[in-house]
């Protein structure tokens, strides 16, 4: 079933990630390079919603975001003993770009693609036995990621402002809404109450056979 989401009505050229509104936010602060970008979102905490794993991919945002005129190099450092740095900064229109994106991804919801819903349209190829058993193991990696984000936001409740872990918080929500999800379909199915085998597909399919030739 397709969810009924609401789409963005303007075309947008410019190739959009959560990197790029990193980048974008970071140089909205004040003027910097590459590597101290990366360092600032590690620091905050933030690569556990934005992918710094690989540098080049800050590079490669970089020069879309340079070659879109949202940013534009401020200065070339030369220091002793350390690489050639680019200073990056933010254009004016870099800066208003920020905020009508900013001010549309948390207004608007826009239809995201993952894995794992994929995986779950096709999860009649797979045995009952099978899918509670990954549906387990799934369970327990998700148990897992819950409690280690609250170790960490009850490590920095007294020393970081809400405001600065809400996106902790909705990974939270979200992670503790899949793992209700997942327990429930497990226990449908060890309840009896969601059931298949390949008789009942093999059935299925006829059935949709047949309704084709009307």
């Amino acid at each position: 079933m397709t969810s009924i989401i609401m789409t963005m009505t303007k075309p947008n050229k410019i190739q959009r990630s959560p990197l790029a509104l990193a980048v974008l936010a970071l140089l909205a602060e004040e003027p910097m390079h590459p590597y101290r970008m990366q360092q600032l979102i590690i620091e905050r905490r933030k690569d556990e919603v934005i992918n710094v794993r690989q540098r080049a991919g800050i590079y490669q945002t970089i020069e879309r975001l340079l070659r879109d005129g949202l940013i534009s190099i401020k200065e070339t450092l030369h220091e002793v003993g350390k690489p050639v740095r680019t200073v990056y900064e933010l254009t004016e229109e870099g800066r208003k770009y920020l905020f009508e994106w900013l001010r549309e991804v948390i207004s608007t919801p826009i239809q995201e693609f993952p894995q794992f819903p994929a995986a779950l349209s096709f999860l009649a190829l797979l045995t009952m036995e099978d899918v509670l058993q990954l549906f387990e193991k799934r369970a327990a990696a998700l148990t897992k990621a819950v409690n280690q984000i609250d170790s960490e936001l009850q490590m920095v409740k007294d020393m970081v402002p809400r405001l600065f872990v809400l996106e902790s918080e909705l990974s939270r929500a979200v992670l503790s809404a899949e793992l209700q999800w997942v327990q429930s379909v497990s226990e449908d199915i060890r309840g009896g109450l969601l059931v298949w085998d390949e008789e009942w597909l093999r059935e299925i399919a006829k059935q949709n056979s047949m309704e084709e030739h009307y």
